[in-house]
């Protein structure tokens, strides 16, 4: 009973929520654990990529929430976690969890709040890679944008969203079209396209 066109724009919205999440999130994580190169990119994210999109049609499958890569993994880093040992510790203890759920589930969200605020203030620490000078208005408003609208929208996705259309725009208007790439007018049209018709 769905219409061909309705189900095409709700697996893009799907698309594009976790895809830009789960890229949000590794470049935010192995920024902190110094693993992007020079020019700020994964050099091993195809493989990093897969292992998501893996994780979360096999979540999908099996009928649990969404299984993708969290922000959370920054504490591990920042508290020396570097390899897949640190994973499967985790999974390891998340398997065990499961025995004691009922003890778990006693405990109030609000008690999880400063574990994630300490998340929060390692993930923006990057901010300092930021140059908020003149000659570079047309990158630091995009970024600040982004930064703005993720706690404000409770989405990465959304402030990337967000940031790339700014980009696109403030560029545009500040006469800079060599410096939007090809990539970003698709990105920022199917990002507009998105909110006019969702």
């Amino acid at each position: 009973s769905v219409g061909i066109f309705n189900f095409i724009v709700v697996v893009f919205s799907f698309l594009f929520v976790d895809l830009f999440d789960t890229l949000g999130t590794l470049i935010g994580v192995c920024s902190k654990a110094d693993m992007l190169d020079e020019d700020g990119r994964l050099p091993q994210i195809k493989p990093a990529l897969l292992a998501d999109a893996v994780a979360t049609t096999a979540g999908a499958v099996l009928g649990t929430s969404t299984t993708t890569t969290f922000v959370e993994s920054s504490a591990g880093v920042a508290a020396g976690g570097r390899t897949g040992l640190t994973s499967i510790t985790a999974a390891v203890l998340f398997a065990l969890s499961m025995f004691f759920a009922p003890i778990f589930t006693a405990i109030p969200s609000f008690a999880t709040a400063p574990a994630l605020i300490v998340v929060g203030f390692l993930m923006f620490s990057s901010i300092t890679d930021i140059k908020f000078d003149d000659g570079n208005y047309t990158k630091a408003i995009p970024a600040y944008l982004c930064i703005l609208s993720m706690p404000l929208f409770y989405s990465i996705s959304e402030g990337i969203s967000l940031g790339i259309i700014s980009y696109v725009v403030i560029n545009l208007i500040c006469g800079k079209r060599k410096d939007i790439t090809p990539l970003m007018y698709v990105l920022a049209v199917l990002f507009v396209l998105k909110y006019v018709f969702l």
